[in-house]
C-alpha cells in the first residue's frame, strides 16, 4: 500500500509547519541559522520569549503546534538542511 501524503509531505501538520518557515520573513530566517527542527523550535522559542520547556505552545496560524507528534521530523530537519546548502 502506498504512504499517503499531503502536497508531497508525510502529512498535514508537516507541510503546515514547513509551509510556515518557508513563508514567514522570521522564521525562515531562524530557520537558515540552525541545524535541525529541534534547534528551530528553541530559537523560534527564545524570539518570542516562550520557554521551550512550558506548556506554552508555538503554532502555526493555522493553529498547527510545533511540537505536534504528528510532524515528521527527518523531513523537516531535511528541509531546514536543504535551506543552508
Amino acid at each position: 500500500m502506498a504512504k499517503e501524503t499531503y502536497n508531497g509531505w508525510a502529512n498535514y501538520e508537516t507541510w503546515n509547519v514547513s509551509l510556515f518557515i518557508n513563508n514567514d520573513e522570521v522564521w525562515y530566517n531562524i530557520a537558515r541559522t540552525v541545524s535541525d527542527y529541534d534547534q528551530f523550535v528553541n530559537e523560534l522559542s527564545g524570539y518570542y520569549s516562550v520557554d521551550p520547556n512550558s506548556s506554552d505552545d508555538l503554532v502555526t496560524l493555522d493553529g498547527v503546534s510545533l511540537r505536534d507528534p504528528l510532524l515528521d521530523i527527518d523531513e523537516l530537519n531535511e528541509m531546514i538542511d536543504e535551506l543552508n546548502d
